[in-house]
């Protein structure tokens, strides 16, 4: 496969997971804005998904309505979920030729969605709730549609790479940005708090289930950090990373592929060998910060090593 093909395919894969994860967490943190009108502020999601200054997140941090326009219909916004779906299709439309009709249109579907004037409109006079899950929907129908119809070969790969390194750097931001504003403090048992930061990320169901002592910050990072079997959490993405990367191991980058699986392997292993007190202990920020950090590095390592990009 040529470089530029994978490159597409993987950028591809991460703007829609990225996609999904801002829409998630505005309709989220719309809802539980609902229920504490005058303190809810919206500056940890500002934080985490968008480039703006510190006066212009504090102009509309208090202001929901206008934090969803920024970061859906907000054109100027490099960030916003119609410049990340343009960006998104853009790729798509370069490699139509790897990726299966049904995906196409599925994507295409989701770019018009997203450039519908009327979006502007009902985000400021409708229950955004209502259209955040018509979006969140669009972008489940991908990836639906991307599981049944591609085949199991290199494109897929890059697909899922793309996927699982995007989602490994949200999950441990979300963390570090929620849990900075209890100043990581892992005493704190904030019930609704730590409720919303699990709804945003889909373990609210699963967290339940796992954990019957009720809502304690060190069960929540170990979920969102450690658990094996949430789709979401850091050691799920890593792992699935590793996984489908091993599948490159035959394609003739031995160099670029023992430095690659090395790091990947490195980077598992760290975390699948870690405790939450362990974690606790070193300290939460510069744990998910080292992380981040690696990932990244990955980044950069199938840049230099399969994509042709410096």
């Amino acid at each position: 496969m040529l470089s530029r093909v994978a490159d597409s395919l993987y950028w591809m894969s991460r703007y829609l997971e990225r996609t999904d994860g801002i829409l998630r967490m505005l309709k989220i943190n719309y809802a539980s804005s609902q229920d504490d009108l005058n303190e809810f502020s919206w500056k940890p999601v500002l934080r985490i998904f968008t480039y703006m200054k510190e006066e212009e997140a504090n102009a509309i941090a208090f202001n929901s309505r206008a934090v969803l326009q920024h970061m859906v219909t907000d054109r100027e916004n490099p960030n916003s979920v119609v410049n990340i779906v343009t960006h998104a299709r853009e790729n798509a439309r370069s490699v139509q030729d790897h990726i299966t009709k049904e995906m196409w249109q599925c994507l295409n579907d989701f770019y018009h969605a997203v450039r519908d004037e009327r979006l502007v409109q009902w985000l400021n006079k409708e229950d955004p709730i209502s259209i955040l899950d018509v979006l969140i929907k669009q972008g489940l129908l991908y990836y639906g549609t991307a599981d049944i119809t591609m085949a199991r070969g290199e494109g897929y790969v890059f697909i899922n790479m793309g996927k699982y390194l995007e989602r490994g750097v949200q999950s441990a931001d979300i963390l570090d940005i929620k849990f900075s504003d209890m100043n990581f403090d892992f005493s704190k048992t904030d019930t609704t708090y730590w409720k919303y930061l699990l709804l945003s990320i889909s373990g609210y169901e699963l967290y339940l289930k796992t954990y019957r002592s009720g809502f304690e910050p060190k069960n929540v990072v170990e979920q969102i950090v450690l658990n094996k079997d949430f789709p979401r959490s850091v050691l799920y993405s890593v792992t699935r990373l590793q996984r489908y990367f091993e599948r490159m191991r035959n394609q003739g980058n031995a160099k670029g592929f023992e430095k690659v699986n090395f790091m990947l392997g490195k980077l598992t292993s760290e975390i699948s060998y870690t405790t939450v007190d362990t974690i606790a202990e070193r300290g939460l920020h510069e744990y998910l910060l080292r992380m981040k950090k690696e990932l990244s590095e990955v980044a950069n390592a199938l840049n230099e090593n399969y994509f042709a990009v410096s």
